[in-house]
């Protein structure tokens, strides 16, 4: 296992310096997925929600948190992103939503704190526009699933 970044040599917390590396096309991708009854999914899927448009709203809320990332983050990099996307999916027959979130920029440092961050929030705010129907929801599989670029090259997990 590589030595952790973000620990100098006196085992102090801090942030990369990044000055020196090469900018580089650099993009990840994240997913995170929410569990629900089928009675919840079905009340999102036909519109019918009392708050508005569900997966809308977890889209721009994803989208608006990977801008954000270095603001909750504490030594990540504010990063000026090309392009954040989030995609939403439907399994209706395992009731599971899946949020899968794309942050792309040509930069010094990676994006998948931002991918993270987007997916994770696009989550959280399923969750919380649900939470009056159903509050025992689960959030899970909250994951890098792939990134390019970098010195490090190219990641892809082996999931499901």
């Amino acid at each position: 296992m590589s030595e952790l970044s973000h620990i100098n040599q006196q085992g102090d917390a801090h942030m990369v310096d990044v000055s020196n590396k090469q900018d580089t096309v650099r993009q990840a991708i994240a997913e995170s997925r929410v569990q629900m009854k089928p009675e919840t999914l079905a009340l999102i899927l036909s519109g019918q929600h009392h708050k508005g448009d569900v997966f809308a709203t977890a889209r721009i809320a994803g989208i608006m948190a990977a801008k954000k990332t270095a603001d909750l983050i504490p030594l990540c990099h504010p990063l000026a992103l090309s392009k954040v996307e989030v995609d939403i999916s439907v399994d209706q027959a395992s009731s599971e939503v899946r949020i899968e979130a794309l942050c792309k920029l040509a930069g010094k440092t990676g994006v998948e704190m931002e991918a993270l961050t987007a997916a994770s929030v696009a989550a959280l705010t399923i969750y919380d526009m649900c939470k009056a129907v159903q509050k025992d929801m689960v959030i899970s599989h909250t994951r890098l699933l792939e990134k390019t670029g970098g010195k490090s090259g190219h990641f892809k997990g082996q999931y499901d």
